[in-house]
């Protein structure tokens, strides 16, 4: 990262998922905002390794995703940041003020009169349109009132803590005006109502660009979560685009994308020399995607999850190293009928990329969001034709469920009616935003996602992983019931084989009659399993975090939809629960 001279630095994968555009990064003392994508330094001269996926690339409507900057050259340039929040605060003489009022121009930092390193302002405003702005001191400090004094007197501030305790209550703002005032209630909802109303300032893409708003903006602490959430699209390489063949025209597609002589250039580059690739399947190749990036296969709206479940019931075996996707049948004997799971896979090489697409504040990305929250990467109309992406490798297990055991289940009316509870608080999240609902929330799905989360947490004490390091890719409709469990992670915890190991050692079944059993009893029973709702917007039944709840990096969906009483059944219902009959029916519930 740089403000024109290396200040610091993070990796690439946070770039996107944790430090990206729009976000306040800590570094040393001072504190920091990413900048646009539109500030950083061009791929083309850069020489910026490319990414490419072309299912993800014709849904998010670019030409391909480029890798973070990394460089530790001065001259090649890196990630631009900004200086946000601008007020600082010395810790000698306790002065308020702007960083140009101080007379700061580089790093580091310093207060003038003490020759003390300044510290940023803990607290910011942010706007549920993504915008963020300086704590409004000056209007906090006299609200209600006029400042007092002659009106050509400066207003000086200054900011001071008791040291009593931490609390918002011991700090406070003072100005030279004599006006005095904590900072007791500022993080309330409503505290700004009648102070400020949202400038529309968007710092990471420059102090001109701001954009009407006028939403009453709330206060938080500039490291809180909530000040930044990535809106992140992923998508599985697969059949035949994680083909050694398309990695290797990606290396060259700046010639072979455009020109008209395409085997005679094929050819002259001898691309298929050393390779198991004849001339034809390598034209074949450029030709195919030449017609998805010129949108000339009319599969835009091809849904991505659907081709992931087709190739992941099939046999995908390895021919090249170069493949990003090898998926071949479990061992006879894993797959356990009375579990009703009919097929297992072992994927033994995958390749992820994810994309940061925008991201919002205030809330984490919803599918009932207005455009206006998902806060824009670039300025302006003049869109870059990419998007900063990461790939990551990993493997897996894909896990497909018993389709006609599911619809006899799924037609009993304590099942519909169980779930209909979290479908209508689904419904109305949308109503609220006043659109109209992406899905309807069914028994499948969030049996499906209960399951995922309890076999996440069985797998990571087996194999040794954080949970964090496994993720699952939920396939659900009416024609797919399967999930992928799998590390995809930029750390040695993605290459260590326990996932797939945990079919080829004989004991898949086990693993999963073992996650079930601990999921039958939770320590905040019975007042878990017997809890009408919970969750964000009461989107949960039985879950909590001492039972199903994951790291939310995990979850597709923000650790909501889940219920195991569809797993296990409740004291009161047994037979409620999916694999109810797999359970010990002598067992009193909640004593395995």
């Amino acid at each position: 990262m740089s403000t024109g001279r290396p200040i610091g630095g993070v990796r690439r994968a946070q770039l996107i998922t944790t430090y990206g555009v729009g976000s306040i990064v800590a570094v040393n003392s001072e504190s920091f905002m990413i900048a646009g994508i539109d500030r950083w330094p061009d791929p083309e001269d850069r020489g910026e390794q490319l990414v490419h996926e072309p299912r993800l690339q014709r849904q998010l409507g670019v030409r391909g995703f480029r890798l973070p900057p990394a460089s530790d050259n001065e001259r090649r340039g890196d990630v631009p940041v900004v200086r946000f929040p601008l007020y600082q605060s010395c810790p000698g003489c306790n002065r308020l003020a702007k960083a140009g009022a101080f007379g700061v121009r580089r790093s580091p930092a310093k207060c003038k009169r003490c020759d003390r390193e300044l510290v940023p302002s803990r607290f910011v405003i942010c706007c549920a349109n993504g915008h963020i702005d300086d704590f409004p001191y000056f209007n906090w400090v006299h609200k209600g009132s006029a400042p007092t004094g002659a009106s050509e007197d400066p207003h000086d501030m200054k900011i001071e803590a008791s040291g009593r305790s931490a609390a918002l209550r011991d700090i406070i703002i003072s100005c030279s005006c004599g006006k005095r005032v904590s900072m007791e209630g500022a993080l309330s909802k409503a505290a700004l109502k009648g102070i400020t109303s949202c400038p529309g300032t968007r710092p990471w893409l420059g102090s001109a660009s701001s954009e009407t708003c006028g939403q009453m903006p709330r206060a938080m602490q500039r490291g809180a979560s909530g000040v930044w959430f990535s809106d992140v699209r992923s998508a599985i390489s697969i059949p035949p685009w994680s083909e050694g063949v398309q990695k290797l025209i990606a290396k060259h597609w700046k010639s072979l994308g455009k020109v008209k002589a395409l085997r005679e250039l094929v050819e002259d580059m001898e691309l298929a020399e050393g390779t198991p690739y004849t001339v034809d399947e390598i034209v074949q190749a450029v030709e195919r995607r030449r017609r998805i990036e010129q949108g000339l296969d009319d599969d835009s709206e091809v849904d991505l999850k659907a081709e992931e479940y087709e190739a992941l019931t099939k046999t995908t075996v390895e021919k090249s190293r170069r493949q990003d996707f090898v998926c071949v049948p479990a061992p006879e004997g894993e797959v356990d009928p009375s579990l009703a799971i009919d097929q297992v896979m072992r994927v033994k090489r995958l390749r992820e990329v994810r994309v940061l697409q925008s991201f919002t504040r205030l809330a984490a990305p919803s599918p009932a969001d207005d455009k206006k929250r998902r806060a824009p990467l670039f300025s302006g109309d003049d869109r870059p034709d990419w998007l900063p992406a990461i790939e990551v490798i990993g493997e897996g297990v894909f896990l497909r469920l018993d389709t006609q055991r599911l619809e006899q289940w799924e037609s009993r009316s304590s099942v519909i009616g169980r779930t209909a509870l979290v479908d209508a608080s689904y419904r109305r999240r949308f109503e609220q935003q006043g659109a109209r609902p992406d899905r309807g929330i069914t028994p499948r799905l969030m049996l499906v996602h209960t399951l995922s989360h309890a076999i996440i947490n069985e797998w990571s004490l087996d194999c040794g992983y954080p949970a964090a390091a496994l993720r699952e890719r939920l396939y659900v409709s009416e024609k797919m019931a399967g999930i992928l469990i799998y590390t995809a992670t930029s750390d040695s915890a993605g290459s260590l084989g326990g996932i797939v190991a945990q079919v080829e050692s004989g004991d898949l079944g086990g693993s999963i009659r073992r996650a079930l059993d601990r999921i039958s009893w939770c320590s905040s029973d019975p007042l878990c399993i017997e809890s009408p709702a919970g969750g964000v917007d009461n989107l949960n039944h039985a879950a909590c975090h001492a039972c199903v709840l994951l790291p939310e990096t995990s979850c597709e969906e923000f650790n909501t939809l889940l219920d195991r009483a569809l797993l296990v059944g409740t004291p009161d219902d047994q037979d409620l629960g999916f694999f109810g009959p797999v359970l010990s029916a002598t067992t009193p519930h909640g004593a395995r």
